[in-house]
């Protein structure tokens, strides 16, 4: 694997921070954020680095050296100005690998790299995007997929207020085909990989693949940014937050948990949070927890509703999560329903799966691609469903009494705790003081 670190950057934002030195060099922990990106690179056997230099060159030089120091080669070209992160990428493409990892030099991550490079073989693209949730994307440039992770679009902030968006945001680190850039090769129009050359790869039918992850990426290129990634380091949530780590999680229903329960939601209208559930999972993205749905919709075999209104419906949650601040990482759905005679059903989604809760397949789904550690997660939800569903995967359950307040008797057994709502599970299972 080749790494190539944009390392152009002067910091003008982090000027009091920096003593004179180029953005790349901001202290954390005692050490450049740039020799962080190094280490991790080498914990992945990565052992040819480029590093695309600008302001400041000489300071990451005569640091860095030739890279022997760490055990790998470290090679240096300097932009005379200002080209842009993939202005800068393909100033130098033919001294560049056949495909190659781009990182930017003010995010500090901590990401299994080998699983992102495997992922990005496995899908044949012309470049894969590393996309996360976070906590602000009414403020952030998404992206939008498709069923089978390719990339369909780009919605650049601002956003048309009057649609819900998907909360997938570009973090900034990509895998890329060196041949499907050569055409875009000294083109003054394509200065940035986000605003500009993914777009027009896109437009010209470049297959992009959207490789989602809520491992540990963030900008530390403003000081309050710096000193959430200097906390974050200081409390250990870097070390534990790549996929190379197992994670507990909280497995949260939708319906009569998360918002309303009205009889199957079926259109992106009819959705309504609960007051309270965006600050409890707001709290859950700030500890080791994930925030996963997993959620039953027959809608869907019962012909109530289509796939992209499901999708719809899941927008607008993501969407009003992120007004405040909170996020999900993953959202597993089962469209299935055993029963049939319905008006308008569709026959191949009749069926009995291993997906449907009380079944456990959506747990076992998002057991392997989170890297989940079950022996530490919990389950909340309003049914005997959720409460049987979580004794069959082995995990405590919790149930609240809205929705269906577990009175809807389907299922036999007790569930663990009973709690009034979502926000008072959260504080049970986190151990939060009054």
């Amino acid at each position: 694997m080749q790494l190539v670190i944009v390392a152009g950057g002067k910091g003008t934002r982090l000027k009091e921070r920096l003593g004179g030195l180029p953005k790349p060099m901001v202290d954390i922990a005692g050490k450049p954020l740039l020799e962080h990106q190094i280490l991790l690179a080498r914990r992945y056997e990565i052992e040819d680095i480029v590093l695309l230099t600008g302001h400041g060159a000489e300071a990451i030089r005569d640091y860095f050296g030739d890279g022997s120091r760490w055990g790998m080669r470290i090679r240096y070209f300097e932009e005379g100005q200002p080209l842009g992160t993939a202005g800068a990428v393909l100033s130098v493409i033919d001294q560049l690998a056949e495909k190659f990892i781009v990182m930017y030099g003010d995010t500090m991550l901590n990401v299994d790299l080998s699983r992102f490079w495997r992922a990005h073989e496995a899908s044949r693209a012309a470049a894969s995007l590393f996309l996360h949730p976070n906590d602000h994307p009414v403020d952030s440039d998404l992206v939008e997929i498709d069923e089978n992770s390719r990339v369909v679009a780009f919605h650049p902030y601002p956003h048309d207020p009057g649609r819900y968006y998907a909360n997938l945001v570009n973090a900034a680190l990509y895998i890329v085909q060196r041949d499907a850039l050569l055409p875009w090769k000294g083109r003054q129009d394509v200065p940035d990989f986000a605003k500009h050359l993914f777009p027009r790869m896109l437009a010209a039918g470049c297959a992009l693949n959207g490789y989602r992850s809520p491992e540990y990426i963030k900008d530390a290129g403003t000081p309050e940014r710096l000193d959430k990634v200097i906390a974050d380091y200081e409390s250990g949530k870097i070390d534990r937050g790549s996929f190379a780590t197992r994670a507990p999680a909280v497995f949260l229903d939708r319906d009569g948990t998360l918002n309303e329960e009205i009889n199957r939601v079926k259109s992106a209208e009819e959705l309504r949070v609960f007051d309270g559930v965006a600050a409890a999972i707001r709290r859950l993205n700030r500890s080791e927890y994930r925030a996963i749905v997993i959620t039953n919709q027959p809608v869907v075999a019962r012909g109530d509703c289509t796939e992209a209104e499901l999708q719809r419906i899941h927008n607008r949650l993501e969407t009003e999560l992120g007004h405040e601040g909170a996020y999900l990482d993953a959202i597993y759905f089962c469209p299935h329903h055993p029963d049939k005679g319905f008006s308008g059903e569709r026959a191949e989604l009749k069926i009995r799966c291993d997906c449907r809760k009380p079944e456990i397949g959506m747990i076992r789904r998002a057991v392997a691609d989170l890297n989940l550690d079950l022996s530490h997660s919990w389950l909340i939800g309003d049914s005997s469903a959720d409460t049987k569903t979580a004794a069959n995967a082995g995990i405590p359950s919790i149930l609240v009494t809205t929705g269906h307040a577990g009175k809807d008797g389907r299922y036999p057994g007790q569930p663990g705790h009973v709690f009034p709502n979502l926000g008072a599970a959260v504080h049970f299972i986190l151990g939060e003081s009054n």
